[in-house]
């Protein structure tokens, strides 16, 4: 067996494109195979990364068949695996305990819900049902894309367990939207979260793509070239410090409220309507949904229009309307949708206040905006090259030493790297 500097060096163009010329991350690569190989013996193992996902514009629009800009980071869970023969699935990540999943049992389990382990049952319940195969495995993992960080964590694990069982079991064969369709799957039914598909579609396909949910079992990508650089900005996230544990009920009521509203109307989703049915009926949702809802639904038809538009101004190369469409998304994302805080802790508005913040060092250049799913956790920022410094200093000495972090975007989401 090739030893690990043997294979980084024989891999270094495949590492190139997904790390550039970054030591560290062949560094954490040789440290991740190490640790799988102290925890489960010498023998062959396939290394495996997915990315963590930026949601650019389109929040909160993918749940009600909406569509959406996205992009895959440079953040990433690697995976060191190798298949097993007892039927089980062993999982060590870094800094966690071990979970452990028997595939005899692929049922949703009581008192499962919100575990790492559900996820991974899930995924291999989800495969089972598309009629895949499915195998054990042990694997060490370990993460850049921070739980809380609104790059997607959860999803970068649901399409990393996707990711290893299409390798180890299937050859490679399954694409990248049928993994992410499982891991939506795995986290609506196993997991309890009532996510869309975004998430994971953004973490799997690598590069800034347009995705339309209009037909969710066959959803349409379109990859979007951008080099933000070529403009002289960068990609932020800034963590507040917020917590998402408690904020399941505040995810789910988004959905749940607009989907009331196209209830109203004897449809499913909001994409089954058009903002002009929602305008005509305002007193009669108000006594059936509640105003919320109502703005929660026009934030959900204008969003839309704002996602074209933003991919429109990209593939036109114009940096300056696509800001404006990005700053016009965060407005009503705080407005309209109002999940930039929970109502659960009106005191605790980490993401108000930061973008609050931002816009004191960014303005007129930059913009910022809610990231994620929102209630707590990070904003996002196009900072201009010239402002990065004075940006971190004033947003970290508020939020934190470490509070931001400087992103780029991969061409590659999901993959096999040896």
């Amino acid at each position: 067996m090739k030893s690990i500097d043997t294979l980084i060096s024989e891999n270094d163009a495949s590492l190139s494109v997904l790390y550039g010329e970054n030591k560290e991350a062949r560094e954490r690569i040789k440290k991740a195979v190490e640790s799988f190989t102290a925890l489960y013996g010498e023998q062959e193992y396939s290394v495996f990364s997915v990315s963590g996902r930026s949601e650019i514009s389109g929040n909160h629009t993918d749940h009600n068949r909406g569509e959406v800009l996205a992009a895959s980071v440079s953040l990433d869970i690697i995976a060191v695996a190798a298949p097993t023969d007892d039927g089980k699935i062993y999982v060590k990540s870094e800094g966690f305990s071990q979970n452990e999943v028997d595939l005899g049992d692929l049922d949703p389990q009581a008192g499962e819900e919100g575990t790492s382990a559900a996820l991974i049952r899930g995924v291999c319940d989800g495969f089972m049902k598309r009629n895949r195969a499915i195998g054990g495995f042990c694997a060490y993992m370990t993460s850049s894309v921070l739980g809380g960080s609104g790059l997607s964590s959860s999803a970068a694990f649901e399409d990393m367990i996707g990711n290893i069982e299409n390798h180890l079991y299937n050859d490679g064969e399954i694409d990248y939207i049928e993994i992410s369709q499982i891991s939506q799957y795995a986290e609506n039914v196993h997991f309890g979260k009532p996510c869309g598909l975004m998430d994971q579609i953004a973490c799997a396909c690598g590069g800034f793509v347009h995705i339309d949910f209009a037909d969710p079992a066959h959803p349409v990508c379109e990859k979007i070239e951008l080099d933000l650089a070529s403009h002289g900005y960068s990609l932020c996230v800034v963590n507040t410090g917020g917590s998402h544990a408690d904020l399941t009920d505040d995810y789910a009521a988004v959905p749940a409220e607009m989907k009331k509203v196209a209830a109203f109307f004897g449809k499913e989703v909001l994409r089954e309507l058009t903002k002009e049915d929602v305008l005509a009926n305002i007193p009669a949702l108000r006594e059936y949904a509640g105003d919320r809802a109502i703005l929660r639904a026009i934030h959900f038809f204008d969003e839309n229009e704002r996602v074209k538009e933003a991919s429109a101004y990209l593939a036109k190369d114009d940096i300056n309307g696509f800001f404006g469409v990005i700053k016009a998304s965060g407005v009503s994302s705080a407005m309209s949708l109002q999940n930039y805080f929970t109502p659960k802790a009106p005191a605790e508005q980490g993401i108000t206040l930061a973008c609050a913040v931002a816009n004191s060092v960014l303005a007129p250049d930059g913009v910022c905006r809610v990231h994620g799913g929102g209630f707590a956790g990070t904003i996002q920022a196009f900072v201009p090259q010239a402002k990065l410094e004075t940006f971190k200093t004033v947003m970290e000495n508020a939020f934190g030493k470490g509070a931001v972090t400087v992103l780029s975007v991969r061409p590659v989401g999901m993959t096999k790297i040896f």
